[in-house]
């Protein structure tokens, strides 16, 4: 295959994209089309080429696969049955783990305040968000979590810099109630300390 033209490249590199069982990494690319092609052009290449279409090469986590475009989604939804919907110590949990990752469940909790039961990471690792992510080097080696190319995928992120900023969840009103809450938490301290001088 080393003599591939760089349409015949391209579409090579298509092909196997369109052909692969699940998301590939520019170097299973490499070796699924052989030498003498550039699959980072040809990706480029394709992006380009599949620009305001239906479906187009998409990037997630350093992995590549199809994806039907965002604004068409509400055409292939379809109504279906989930049975288990995750709980609020879920989603807690799972904040934590993608801003925090590597995280051990110690830091988890130690952050949230309260004790998780296994189960929450159970289903977290069940749904394919969440993976054990090895052991850290301290006493005990604690078992450390971190998030899955899939979390990426379903929440339609390149890479986990792409999470929302504080400044991003401020503007959307996620933080008004907490900022809120400290403020008249701080207002109610200031009372108390003028109505307390030796407080």
């Amino acid at each position: 295959m080393s003599g591939i033209v760089p349409d015949d490249g391209v579409r090579a590199v298509e092909a196997a994209l369109f052909a692969a069982e699940g998301p590939l990494s520019v170097a299973d690319l490499s070796k699924a089309v052989g030498e003498g092609v550039d699959v980072k052009a040809a990706l480029g290449t394709l992006a380009q080429d599949y620009a305001g279409r239906g479906i187009g090469p998409v990037e997630r986590g350093g992995l590549w696969h199809f994806q039907t475009a965002p604004d068409l989604a509400h055409i292939l939804r379809r109504e279906r049955f989930e049975p288990r919907k995750l709980s609020r110590a879920g989603i807690e949990t799972l904040a934590i783990i993608a801003y925090h990752e590597p995280v051990s469940r110690a830091e988890i909790e130690a952050i949230r305040g309260v004790q998780i039961s296994k189960g929450t990471l159970d289903v977290l690792i069940e749904a394919g968000w969440v993976r054990p992510a090895g052991r850290r080097e301290v006493p005990g080696r604690p078992l450390t979590y971190a998030t899955t190319t899939a979390f990426l995928a379903h929440f339609g992120l390149e890479t986990r810099r792409d999470l929302p900023g504080i400044d991003d969840l401020r503007a959307a009103g996620l933080l008004d109630p907490i900022d809120s809450a400290l403020d008249a938490w701080e207002a109610d301290q200031s009372e108390v300390e003028k109505d307390d001088p030796d407080a």
